[in-house]
């Protein structure tokens, strides 16, 4: 806990975002930044090995992108099943980039923690007359080792659970915070957090939670994308946090786009539909206009295949008919089996005029999981000391270059459980002094630019890239910051608030996802190269990492092989 990791140097990047100074702070031992199934686990564990723990989320408790989550978690509970197997399914996934020991750490923990989670209050479907967990195949695994909750609203139902755990405990929780930037001490370890109040809760305004130790579980950054899975926060923060502080991010141009998002036509944007990878596994059919089943004979698992396969299959297919979408044809499932195992999905098609029960649903893939994200190790420790990051915005190894189907809620749940050991693990301890960053403060984006970006990376860094494609979209991103330093120069930059600091982020986590994918020469997983179609492993087996520095610079590395090296390594636990 005491080790000093690479990225720990006092003031390496001296960026900060524009904000007024704290206006009020509060003490703990530990804070939590976000309110899914990592940050309340994180924050359980933490509170119940008697650390001080505080939870910081963006919107209300209940309002992460867990609650979002339709299919289920994965874990090795049926019989004949084992973690062997998971391990291999997550392995084949991940294209080549998956960390072992992190995936091994995944499969062998996974069943217990699930079952911790159903002793915190979960209620999972059951086999009908027992009380056996029922479980469902997804795309990429050979098993069923899907549990699932209300039918296709696991989240939601994971989410309900942990919530009241987390006021039965009476913790101490400040909500509609947007976190703004890391503090630190002299000697660079964390010290805590600047965070905004949105005029609702108990403080207002910029303030600051002083900790020794920091958990980012501020959840993905589909935002940065015009059409998404995610919600409406979903906009970065934690990784932009992270970059600011100084922190190694990995992997970032691994953006999983869901192939199977419900196609509300060429100008929908924001949050769209997720159609459930569970819809498939329980036998729908991916069809063209022409009712063509077009997945057979492409992959042995067919419509089940990883994820990236069947979005590229879909484009390709799209592609070749001049449309811009497939269709899911289910209706051989009937009403009874529509109404009962997916309600959630049911409603929102209806909802859009769409009825799956007599016709296929329209389908396109949308962005939906970010692989890659602030590098930890097997304790979830990022480079920056006390500095910890869990669930969509940390990068474990464990996905690899495409994450399998329901490893994120597992994988959220796993490493929560490890952060919370390694921080009991060590002495309680009061924060340093903090300080801000001392360097002149980043210039905010007006919020529209919110829009611009998300249109620039839909167009650059899309399922499908090319070097043209890419550089285009650097370019672009660039211009905007220098735009915004011109415009803060002159006296015209935009005000302090949360939709300026939100698209602040998003330029930020933009301009990364976009390096690393110009990079990547080559295809694999989820990012595809329409200029380097093949997978080139000589070259590429490994993993990208950049951090931020000041002028605005990236500085990129890569590691030697597909395993992470240690970040502390006389602490490095064997899983």
């Amino acid at each position: 806990m005491t080790a000093t990791g690479p990225g720990a140097d006092p003031g390496t990047t001296g960026i900060r975002l524009t904000a007024p100074a704290p206006g009020w702070s509060i003490d703990a031992d530990v804070v939590v930044v976000g309110s899914g199934v990592a940050g309340l686990t994180a924050a359980l564990r933490c509170a119940a090995a008697g650390r001080r723990t505080v939870v910081v989320t963006k919107a209300r408790l209940d309002d992460g992108s867990t609650r979002w989550a339709q299919g289920g978690i994965a874990a090795a509970l049926g019989d004949g099943d084992t973690p062997e197997q998971h391990l291999e399914d997550t392995l084949v996934a991940g294209a080549g980039l998956c960390d072992e020991a992190a995936v091994r750490a995944l499969v062998t923990e996974g069943p217990a923690a699930v079952h911790r989670l159903i002793g915190s209050g979960a209620r999972f479907d059951t086999a009908p007359g027992t009380d056996r967990i029922a479980l469902t195949r997804e795309g990429g695994h050979h098993r069923s080792r899907i549990a699932h909750a209300g039918g296709d609203a696991t989240g939601a139902e994971i989410t309900r659970a942990l919530v009241e755990a987390v006021r039965a405990a009476g913790l101490r929780t400040i909500e509609h915070a947007l976190v703004l930037d890391l503090l630190t001490d002299t000697e660079g370890r964390t010290s805590g957090v600047t965070l905004h109040v949105m005029g609702e809760g108990q403080h207002d305004g910029v303030g600051a939670v002083h900790a020794p130790a920091v958990v980012l579980a501020t959840g993905g950054m589909g935002q940065v994308f015009s059409a998404t899975t995610n919600p409406a926060v979903s906009t970065g923060d934690g990784v932009a946090l992270a970059l600011r502080a100084g922190a190694e991010i990995s992997d970032l141009e691994f953006v999983q786009f869901h192939p199977t998002v419900l196609y509300l036509g060429p100008d929908a944007e924001g949050q769209q539909p997720l159609i459930s990878e569970a819809v498939r596994g329980e036998g729908a059919h991916l069809v063209d206009a022409d009712g063509i089943r077009f997945m057979a004979g492409q992959h042995e698992l067919a419509e089940l295949a990883p994820r990236d396969i069947v979005a590229k299959a879909i484009m390709r297919r799209a592609h070749e008919q001049g449309t811009e979408h497939m269709y899911l044809d289910a209706r051989h499932f009937g009403a009874q089996m529509w109404e009962n195992r997916f309600p959630t999905i049911l409603a929102a098609c209806r909802a859009h005029g769409i009825d799956p029960v007599t016709e296929p649903i329209p389908v396109a893939p949308a962005a939906h999981y970010a692989s890659g994200g602030v590098r930890t190790d097997l304790h979830g420790r990022t480079t920056v000391p006390g500095l910890y990051a869990c669930g969509e915005v940390a990068c474990t190894g464990v996905h690899g270059a495409n994450r399998l189907a329901s490893n994120s809620l597992l994988e959220g749940l796993v490493f929560a459980e490890r952060i919370a050991a390694d921080i009991a693990a060590g002495p309680v301890r009061r924060p340093g002094e903090p300080r801000l960053p001392e360097g002149p403060p980043v210039p905010l984006l007006a919020p529209e630019a919110r829009f611009e970006i998300q249109r620039i990376m839909t167009a650059g860094a899309g399922v499908l890239r090319s070097d043209a494609s890419l550089s285009e979209a650097s370019a672009a991103l660039i211009r905007m910051t220098a735009r915004a330093r011109a415009e803060s120069d002159e006296g015209k930059a935009a005000e302090p608030g949360v939709e300026a600091w939100e698209a602040t982020n998003l330029l930020l986590v933009a301009r990364v996802l976009v390096s690393s994918a110009r990079r990547r020469a080559e295809t694999r997983g989820c990012h595809w190269r329409e200029d380097h179609p093949d997978r080139d492993d000589p070259v590429w087996q490994r993993h990208t990492l950049i951090t931020h520095r000041p002028a605005h610079s990236l500085v990129h590395r890569a590691t030697d092989s597909a395993d992470f090296p240690a970040l502390y390594p006389d602490t490095e636990p064997t899983p």
